[in-house]
């Protein structure tokens, strides 16, 4: 079609077989005219423009343009991920490279003026094209636009977005709720910048002297991120690009207070000029409200660091943000006009943001979204407006949802074009193998034993495994991953979907699927007993040395045996067969064909365990770390309230699935890489800043360990020798710190970094990728991808899908770590929660769950950070509280407060009353630790931990066994709890909910404890911001 438009689809063209080709998105036939938004209406009205009831939108690229430069990457984004979303009835048109309809602009046009007119010249031309069949509305908030164009096209109307709301969206409710709240704000941010002659901040430099200063080295780019603890004061700039190259800096550049931050948020991409050497600051060393987990890496506290002021900001990435309207004292407090209202950010990071609204009361009780529109240099707050309410405050509901907008997580249901695409399994029209694919794929049904090992009730199961003895004696090892792309052709609606969502999310009582059900938990879930699609890495080893000889890769079709569970798999590993009881495949043989499958099975989990074992020593020997995480699980009761708070205990099995795991995921980087060197889809771990390690080292010299941190191989060797016989948890807490402060594992195009970079740090392997879990990481769905098309290129035949350039894979590796991040914190957040829901509204006095034990990992000016092992949580416990009073412990142990002083050293802390009493706290000491939840009101509620004995917790002798189970592991066990997937993403807490029914939130019950374990040590990694507690 002419200028590569697409016009009307024909009715239900949407719903079409998923086999018939679709050049791109069509507009909907049912509309009664085609609606474009000028320049203007598409910065200011977007959110509006989202609402699915609007059909028959038309972006101009001019507009789109406009909004990329004006307003940034994230809005910019948002518009992209809404033209290609298939619930919205939008598409773009290019119109200034459709050659009728660009205009030059004119000597003496403002660029404002041009665009508009740009925009209504490609409007004039594409009713033409329609043939003056379809009318087309120009909705602009330039009033002489609305004069000047209004009558000078028949069938072209221009007119102002309000009326356009009121005429043709009359009954639309919240479209003109959300466009009164934006006008008003914006008629406040006009008469707000008549009114005020005074500067609270001093102006933004111009971008052609920012982009002049970072050239010359004057001013350095960065990203900002506040200290959440301490929002008001402290936030750091982590250098980017040519700055972090050519300044010279090796840490971070401190910028201190709301002034200096001159109107950036967390987030911005920002430039900062260094302040002379004489106003450098250093960080704070106290703790404050809400401080946990606050690593204090990097220079003592006291000595000054790189400080700067932001004079510019080059990108601006406002979201939206959850606020909490002021109680009714507060608004009187606010002033005489109760219009104009500062709301408060559920993340503390976001300062109070100014709105106007006459809704103040109604929604004082509840979560709100709002955006900023604008922050004035003349403005102490940002000013925003209000878009939707979210729940009550305190509300399960409501938190969940507050989590998912402050991490931009969107859950809506799959659409009906989307689930069209779908392939059929029902009892009536049962889904089988296909003949060609028989044809083209090798059988493995009647040749291999293949079987899973996941958890129970799982319904996701990515990957199956085999190892079988070849006729010349050497074994065969076969990891089979589930082949989604099968059924997830490129660019399809689901392929699109499945880009924008890239992986599922975890919250600790719910999941998100990036996949349907009909696939995450059917056609593409290597269940036992039917017949699947997979795509396999076979290798075969020698029989004896185990080094790999040769390795196969293709698609499959197989047929698992066994759906194993992880404590059924270490069962028959250690030799106690009575579990064939619990295992569905044995129930029904007679008693010679149950033992002669037996002893197969357990030949085969004993000789994967062997090649797992040989395969980790090997990756020991070139470095690969063991880090710590504390994995909890979540115990729900029948009324989905929370019941218990456990430690998971760890099997050799867990090892001995990741370890083949990691191995195909490394065979399918080198194969991907070979083909591609240019556009493969890797996984890096960069090295960590030695700055980074320094209070891992000097804990560790506090216990007379030593850590050498000048490689990975270096600091596992380290690790092991830091062994407390007295104390495992000396050794947990160390590997803890370890990952703290190790850098990010990122997804990155081969064509974007020198060969030397790939090297993944935590897992010592040259190259990496994710291959293995295709039903839940887009990442893997274009790995996928990219060995199909390595496949085909070795059998010289046609590669069918039009493989990703390495910048458009660069920018895809973007947004999956952008939402790897989110799932991450999301899935902390939700654990958060629920930990805070454990302890609420119980009696911190008598409840039995309120005392634990605890260990002082982190000594600070008043106070120190504190582990509870039991319920892997860290926290602030405070030596001097609030009315300057300081800790006490009497001859009995117990603390009380009294008058006095605290004196902080390198690795203890001592408190001295008035009176002469003493008590001293060291690095590792357990103590007594009463736990409780702290409720908020603006804010999460916060986990609260105070010191009650300065000796350890004597665990109730009921307890004791389990306790010691948990904590005291063997020699065995600490062997085997090496390394699951990528050591080096290790979280402090993980989720796994135990519920029967949950359907109404999740699409299917269960994963692979696998993936459970890959999914937290893979996203967990905290950004290193994080070692300023951010």
């Amino acid at each position: 079609m002419e200028g590569g438009v697409e016009l009307r689809a024909p009715r239900g063209e949407v719903g079409r077989h998923p086999a018939a080709p679709r050049d791109g998105k069509l507009l909907s036939s049912d509309v009664t005219h085609y609606m474009i938004p000028d320049w203007k209406v598409v910065q200011d009205y977007l959110e509006i423009l989202e609402f699915p009831e609007l059909k028959g939108i038309i972006f101009m690229q001019t507009a789109c343009q406009t909004l990329q430069h004006q307003r940034g990457r994230r809005q910019y984004n948002k518009l992209r991920h809404l033209l290609k979303d298939a619930r919205h009835d939008c598409v773009l048109f290019a119109n200034e490279f459709q050659q009728q309809c660009y205009h030059p602009r004119e000597r003496g046009e403002s660029m404002e003026k041009w665009q508009t007119r740009s925009i209504y010249r490609a409007a004039v031309w594409y009713y033409h094209h329609c043939q003056d069949k379809m009318p087309i509305v120009m909705v602009t908030e330039d009033e002489e636009a609305v004069q000047q164009y209004g009558s000078e096209t028949e069938g072209v109307f221009v007119i102002s977005f309000k009326n356009y709301l009121d005429n043709f969206w009359p009954d639309l409710k919240a479209a003109h709720e959300l466009c009164d709240s934006i006008l008003q704000s914006r008629r406040e941010r006009e008469n707000e910048s008549q009114e005020s002659h005074g500067k609270e901040y001093t102006e933004h430099l111009p971008l052609e002297v920012l982009e002049a200063g970072i050239k010359s080295g004057r001013y350095i780019q960065g990203v900002l991120n506040v200290n959440k603890h301490r929002a008001q004061i402290e936030a750091f700039v982590r250098l980017q690009g040519a700055s972090c190259k050519d300044s010279g800096l090796v840490s971070d550049i401190l910028v201190h207070g709301m002034k200096a931050r001159n109107r950036s948020i967390h987030g911005d991409v920002v430039v900062v000029e260094l302040l002379p050497k004489n106003e450098w600051k250093g960080r704070t060393a106290a703790l404050c409200e809400n401080d946990s987990d606050d690593k204090a890496l990097g220079d003592p506290p006291s000595e000054p660091m790189p400080t700067g002021k932001v004079v510019g900001i080059l990108q601006k990435n406002w979201r939206d943000y959850v606020v909490t309207f002021p109680s009714k004292e507060e608004v009187q407090s606010q002033g005489k006009n109760a219009q104009k209202i500062l709301v408060t950010p559920w993340d503390n990071r976001i300062p109070k943001i100014r709105i106007s609204t006459q809704q103040t009361e109604a929604l004082q009780d509840f979560r709100v979204v709002v955006r900023i529109d604008s922050w004035e240099s003349t403005s102490l707050y940002p000013n925003g407006h209000f878009v939707r309410v979210l729940g009550r405050i305190g509300d399960l509901e409501g938190e969940i949802a507050t989590i998912l907008v402050e991490n931009s997580i969107s859950v809506v249901p799959f659409s009906e074009a989307q689930m069209c695409e779908m392939p059929v399994n029902t009892p009536e029209n049962p889904w089988k193998v296909s003949p060609e694919e028989e044809r083209e794929r090798k059988d493995l049904r009647e040749t291999h034993l293949v079987f899973s090992i996941d958890p129970k009730g799982c319904e996701d199961v990515d990957d199956t495994l085999s190892v079988r003895t070849l006729a010349n004696g050497n074994l065969e090892l076969g990891v089979h991953i589930a082949d989604v792309t099968h059924f997830v052709p490129p660019n399809s609606y689901i392929d699109i979907e499945a880009r924008t969502r890239a992986i599922t999310y975890y919250l600790a009582d719910r999941r998100y699927d990036m996949l349907p059900s009909i696939l995450s938990a059917d056609l593409c879930s290597l269940l036992g007993g039917v017949d699947r699609y997979a795509v396999s890495v076979i290798w075969e080893l020698d029989k004896t040395s185990y080094e790999i000889k040769t390795v196969w890769y293709g698609r499959t079709i197989i047929r698992s045996a066994y759906k194993l569970f992880y404590e059924a798999a270490q069962e028959l590993l250690d030799g106690n067969f009575h579990i064939v009881d619990d295992i569905p495949e044995f129930r029904d043989l007679d008693e010679k064909s149950r033992q002669a499958k037996l002893e197969e099975l357990v030949w085969a989990i004993g000789k994967l365990t062997e090649i797992a074992r040989h395969i980790r020593a090997k990756r020991d020997r070139c470095g690969a770390l063991e880090l710590e995480g504390v994995e909890i699980r979540v115990q729900l009761d029948e009324k989905k309230n929370i019941h218990d708070l456990i430690p998971r205990q760890p099997l050799e099995v867990h090892e001995t699935v990741a370890e083949c795991m990691i191995l195909a995921n490394h065979w399918v980087a080198k194969k991907i890489w070979e083909s591609f060197p240019h556009q493969a889809l890797l996984r890096q771990h960069p090295p960590p800043q030695q700055e980074f390690f320094s209070e891992l080292r000097e804990c560790a010299k506090a216990k007379g360990f030593f850590i050498d941190t000048r490689s990975n191989k270096t600091l596992a060797d380290s690790l092991d020798n830091a062994n407390d016989p007295n104390d495992p948890i000396v050794n947990r807490l160390l590997r803890s710190m370890a990952t703290q402060a190790m850098s990010n594992a990122l997804y990155f195009s081969t064509g974007s970094c020198a060969e030397e970079e790939f090297h993944h740090y935590g897992l010592a392997l040259d190259k990496y990728t994710h291959f293995t879990s295709p039903i839940r990481r887009y990442s893997d769905i274009v790995v996928h991808r990219l060995l199909m098309a390595a496949i085909s290129k070795d059998k010289k035949m046609e590669i069918k899908d039009n493989l990703l350039s390495s910048k458009d894979l660069e920018e895809l590796c973007r947004h999956i770590n952008n939402r790897n991040r989110a799932a991450q914190h999301s899935q902390k957040q939700s654990m958060e929660l629920f930990q805070c829901m454990y302890f609420k509204d119980k009696d911190p006095e008598n409840e039995a769950r309120c005392i634990s034990d605890g260990v002082i990992y982190s000594i600070r000016t008043n106070g120190v950070l504190v582990f509870i092992p039991r319920f892997g949580i860290k926290g602030a416990a405070y030596l001097r509280n609030k009315d300057g009073l300081v800790i006490s412990c009497g001859s009995d142990s117990r603390s009380e407060w009294k008058p006095g002083s605290l004196q902080r050293f390198q690795n203890k802390i001592t408190s001295t009353t008035t009176g002469g009493e003493s008590v001293t706290f060291h690095l590792f000491d357990h103590v007594t630790v009463r736990i409780s939840a702290q409720a908020s009101r603006c804010h999460s509620d916060t986990i609260r931990l105070e010191i009650i004995s300065n000796k350890p917790y004597l665990i109730p002798d009921k307890e004791l066994f389990h306790q010691s189970s948990l904590l005291l592991k063997s020699d065995l066990v600490k062997e085997v709890t090496r390394s699951v997937e990528e050591a080096q993403l290790a979280q402090e807490v993980k989720v796994n909910v135990i519920q029967e029914d949950y359907q109404k939130y999740c699409q299917t019950k269960g994963r692979s404890l696998y993936t459970l374990l890959e999914e937290i040590r893979d996203l967990a990694l905290l950004d290193v911001s994080n070692s300023y507690g951010m």
